[in-house]
């Protein structure tokens, strides 16, 4: 039987493209942070998800147990296959563990010119596992910061940063403020555990300052959230929203997500990426 190409043409028009969202982070056994985490809101809100491994964490929803980081050049194989062969729309970082890493990092993310570079300082872990070493802080702040669209301190995270005590709306925007002289175009304080308005973040581009009203969901199923909020915010950049949008965008996500958080482990549980999709009833 002859085959005039018909099925090959039937096959071309099925097949789409999305904008492609690289997140270079570490690996959660649990699934609910980390790669793992990335990859599903990268999915839940549009493009595709791609990943690259720095670190393999023994964890789950109770603790963080232990932490293996990959060879330097195992990540850097990792990475320029990714740009050799994909069309990356945007960046998101998690975890980068060592001051040797994020070097490392940042130099490649320079020598690609990476679009849309969302930073999130992930420092330590919720049962209070140190997740970057104290000397890579500096790193951080040196070599990665000024190459960022958008770094997502929370507010922790944002005092180690900046050597500032952030507790009120006012002292998260001075410390955005502070951040922006470490060359990054916009910073967004998480505020999460803002004493005066839990659940509000602040957004500084260098020029406005902008407070994203919300609410704080009291639940245990928060395990991911600083990963889920920044790689929605990477996703949305990459599919071309202004980057006020874009945070918008994903802070609606990432509280549907919360508000839906699941019941699993024993622990900070994980928050329901895809919330969204009409389930069968258990």
């Amino acid at each position: 039987m002859k085959n005039d190409g018909s099925e090959r043409k039937t096959e071309q028009k099925t097949r789409k493209s999305l904008p492609q969202v690289l997140t270079i982070a570490g690996f959660d056994p649990g699934g609910g942070a980390g790669v793992q985490a990335d990859i599903k809101t990268i999915h839940a809100n549009g493009a595709y998800g791609l990943a690259v491994l720095t670190s393999v964490t023994a964890q789950n929803t109770v603790e963080v147990i232990n932490s293996f980081d990959l060879p330097l050049e195992s990540i850097e194989a990792q990475m320029r296959a990714i740009f050799d062969d994909f069309d990356v729309a945007a960046v998101k970082t998690g975890m980068l563990s060592s001051r040797e890493i994020v070097k490392r990092i940042s130099l490649l993310l320079r020598h690609l010119e990476v679009r849309n570079l969302v930073i999130d300082p992930v420092m330590i872990s919720k049962s209070g596992y140190p997740l970057l070493k104290p000397d890579a802080v500096q790193s951080i702040k040196s070599d990665l910061i000024p190459q960022a669209a958008l770094v997502t301190p929370n507010i922790h995270e944002a005092e180690a940063l900046t050597g500032m005590k952030v507790r009120t709306i006012t002292e998260a925007e001075e410390a955005a403020q502070q951040m922006m002289k470490l060359g990054c175009q916009a910073v967004l304080i998480k505020g999460g555990h803002l004493l005066e308005a839990p659940g509000s973040d602040v957004l500084y581009d260098g020029k406005n300052t902008t407070l994203l009203s919300g609410v704080f969901i009291k639940t245990s199923s928060t395990h991911g959230t600083g990963c889920t909020y920044a790689s929605a915010i990477a996703t949305h950049l990459a599919l071309g929203l202004p980057l006020i949008e874009a945070v918008r965008s994903a802070k609606n996500y990432v509280t549907g997500a919360i508000r839906h958080g699941l019941s699993i482990g024993h622990g900070h549980g994980p928050t329901d990426h895809f919330y969204f999709l009409n389930r069968p009833s258990p």
